[in-house]
């Protein structure tokens, strides 16, 4: 399976770094894992809804640049769905089965995602009512897909 998590912005801190590159490594027994920046639209504190939109537009087009056609792709939304890591790795299984080798995750920047990445989702999920920073979303999404495909193995997974 192809997993890719394309994401607005560059990542800075390096404890977030390491932490993904941790989860890459241990996931790379299971799946190609790759991550995707695109360059997030530099924008003034205060903005009308007007401006707010153009700039989600912005990191929109760069987004969907970045997805295969034929992937199926998964959206962070907090209006998603929310799932356990048990419905998460059945989803992912079941993905399998029926022949998607392409996943792409979708992480938008500090304003979300625009309509039209909305619209190109396949699926939607939520991790939380919880508003967290798109840069930590990272290494949460990528240790939930790491632990998915222990589940899936019914591999331990240590807490």
């Amino acid at each position: 399976m192809n997993i890719s998590v394309v994401t607005v912005g560059k990542l800075k801190e390096k404890y977030l770094k390491q932490g993904i590159e941790e989860y890459t490594k241990r996931l790379s027994a299971y799946a190609k894992m790759e991550i995707i920046e695109v360059p997030d639209e530099k924008a003034p504190e205060e903005m009308s809804e007007a401006e707010m939109e153009q700039v989600k537009k912005k990191e929109g087009e760069r987004i969907l640049a970045k997805v295969s056609p034929d992937a199926h792709v998964i959206a962070l939304a907090i209006e998603g769905k929310m799932q356990s890591s048990e419905e998460l790795a059945a989803n992912l299984d079941r993905l399998a089965l029926h022949g998607k080798s392409k996943i792409a995750f979708i992480i938008g920047g500090s304003l979300g995602l625009s309509s039209e990445v909305l619209s190109r989702a396949n699926d939607k999920l939520s991790f939380s009512k919880m508003t967290f920073p798109h840069q930590l979303m990272r290494l949460i999404l990528v240790e939930q897909i790491y632990r998915a495909f222990r589940i899936n193995r019914n591999e331990p997974y240590h807490k």
